[in-house]
């Protein structure tokens, strides 16, 4: 074989075995994106494989494409009338949440534990922001169904904090490098790089859906190509305009998800193949860059750091964020315990390592042992704390899935009443579904069957058997799975 050939054996082979492996230690309870990073870790030069790889500036590189299409795909799978009711406690956690969390970690590790000013906080910094990927996997791949719009928080917030925790890092990292540097005046700067990313993410956003449904390219494939495409052009522009990116890809994601254009749910799924795809390689680069040797050497300050963070500094910025939110403090607590560290902070750890700074290395492995205690620790607990704090919802079910065939009728299909529907109470004549579109012909409940009326008023945990067709079939289970206050309270004209 040639080298080029040998790359790609090896590449396929360890990508081959992530999925291999993951299958085998999902029933553990163990988070995938660890297993991958296992995986990379004992290919790497200290494991079996004896792969030597050390170039930061790649694995940043490689990041930061993972990054731009893991929140793309987040934005897709983001629903506007869930996230609606709890937009603003959203971005409190991605702001201040963030913000304190880098303060609070800072001055832990410079006062208590006696580094310097800057690198304190250049590593709170680097972890202060939840981890898109890592959060999406771990509440879809354990199918963790909270109660109330907690799932919706906890992925806008992790969608949405990761701009605020990269500019932070660059922010310190100037300071490190510029001793005449104000901090004062990267302020404006911050809200012209929100203001940027906020526009330009609508903005193409709007403009996907109208280009997806007019251009009408004969094969279909060429859909998938642009929907790629576009993702490395809304970051690169976004960028180059100086506006923040990763902002930009996960809005116009949004924008994307929330409204109809042709092949939807096709591209989706592809998206969401990506996404994987995406996170199981820059999770294996990440494992190849980590010489455990050197992580060791650093375990007990990334324990007492990891520790600290969890415990104290987490739980404390989430009640400092949501002080004026209606969320009780079981779902405080909750949210406070999926504060996944993942890739993101690993790949910001490289930001040090190509800039060169002194202590580099160290930052790196603090990094690295805190993320992966994260993962560790928390994602394996999530699904048992949920239940500990009450906020777990035993009996929810996750959404059908249907084909996304424009006007086609579907058979009988069963679809069930989230214990958080807005609907609940609510006659079926209130709903405002036009029979010729969406007939309930069936209802079961606690055992029951219940020939529906117009009079009939619907349960949470009501499991309903609907004929519709597709279109109005997924209106109908959008208006299901929205809660009270969101908006989406009928299907009427």
């Amino acid at each position: 074989m040639t080298s080029v050939e040998l790359y790609l054996f090896g590449a396929a082979v360890l990508l081959i075995l992530c999925v291999f492996a993951s299958k085998a230690t999902g029933k553990l309870g163990i988070p995938t994106l660890v297993v991958f990073l296992a995986v990379g870790i004992l290919a790497g030069s200290e494991g079996i494989g004896q792969i030597y790889f050390d170039d930061a500036y790649s694995t940043q590189s490689l990041g930061i494409l993972a990054l731009s299409y893991i929140l793309f795909s987040g934005g897709l799978d983001t629903k506007w009338p869930a996230v609606k009711p709890i937009f603003r406690e959203g971005l409190s956690l991605s702001t201040i949440g963030v913000l304190c969390t880098c303060l609070f970690v800072g001055c832990f590790i410079h006062y208590v534990m006696g580094f310097r000013f800057l690198h304190s906080f250049l590593i709170g910094a680097i972890i202060s922001s939840t981890d898109a990927g890592a959060v999406f996997t771990v509440l879809h791949a354990k199918s963790v169904h909270l109660r109330g719009s907690l799932a919706p928080l906890l992925e806008v917030e992790s969608g949405s904090n990761d701009p605020m925790a990269v500019f932070l890092t660059t922010t310190i990292l100037q300071a490190m490098q510029n001793s005449e540097f104000k901090f004062i005046d990267m302020i404006p700067l911050l809200i012209m790089q929100m203001a940027i990313g906020t526009i330009m993410g609508l903005a193409i956003g709007k403009s996907l859906v109208w280009l997806f449904n007019k251009i009408k390219l004969e094969i279909e494939g060429l859909y998938i190509v642009l929907s790629v495409s576009v993702v490395i052009f809304i970051f690169s522009a976004t960028q180059a305009l100086k506006g923040n990116g990763f902002l930009a890809v996960y809005l116009a994601g949004a924008v994307l998800g929330n409204n109809n254009y042709v092949f939807k749910k096709s591209l989706s799924r592809v998206h969401d193949g990506i996404s994987w795809l995406m996170q199981s390689a820059m999770f294996l680069t990440l494992g190849l860059l980590i010489n455990p040797s050197s992580v060791w050497k650093v375990a007990l300050p990334g324990l007492l750091v990891s520790l600290f963070m969890i415990f104290v500094a987490r739980p404390a910025s989430v009640y400092v964020s949501l002080f004026f939110s209606r969320l009780n403090i079981r779902e405080k607590s909750l949210v406070s315990w999926v504060g996944l560290r993942g890739s993101v902070p690993v790949v910001l750890a490289t930001y040090p390592l190509v800039a060169g700074i002194d202590g580099a290395g160290t930052i790196f492995n603090i990094v690295f042992f805190v993320c992966l205690t994260s993962l560790i620790l928390q994602g394996t607990t999530i699904p048992w704390v949920a239940k500990l704090l009450k906020v777990y919802d035993a009996k929810a079910v996750v959404k059908p899935d249907y084909s996304s065939t424009p006007g086609s009728l579907r058979d009988v299909v069963m679809v069930e009443v989230p214990s958080y529907s807005q609907v609940k109470q609510k006659s079926i004549v209130d709903l405002g579904i036009e029979p010729s579109k969406v007939l309930i012909v069936g209802i079961e409940r606690n055992g029951e069957v219940i020939i529906p009326k117009g009079s009939t008023q619907l349960e949470g945990h009501d499991k309903l058997s609907v004929m519709a067709d597709d279109d109005a079939l997924a209106d109908f289970v959008e208006m299901l799975y929205s809660t009270p206050g969101s908006g989406h309270d009928s299907l009427a004209a």
